[in-house]
């Protein structure tokens, strides 16, 4: 959201006497999935043998969206914006996401 939306919000939210809330999702980018067919790997995290006893370094398949990956906060987009348009949510023409 821009900083000019989020202003004009709060103007609105003092003029009308309403109150304003946000949320916090936590470890919100595990709350999505990988596109069907999406296929991720990574190096094996720190702690595991990186180099398999046929001498091959070791890999992993990703199986969610995590910190770090390119499209992980567009995973999370697409989770979140079915919900909130189900609970009554419209997305703003003027200042999109």
């Amino acid at each position: 959201m821009r900083a000019t939306s989020l202003r004009a919000l709060a103007v609105l939210a003092a003029r009308t006497n309403l109150s304003m809330r946000q949320w916090d999702f936590v470890a919100a980018y595990l709350q999505s999935d990988l596109e069907e067919g999406e296929v991720v790997y990574c190096r094996a995290p720190p702690g595991y043998e990186a180099i398999g006893a046929d001498g091959r370094a070791r890999v992993c398949q990703v199986v969610k969206p995590v910190y770090g990956m390119a499209q992980a906060g567009r995973r999370w987009q697409r989770s979140l914006f079915p919900w909130l348009r189900d609970w009554g949510f419209r997305q703003c023409e003027s200042d999109p996401c």
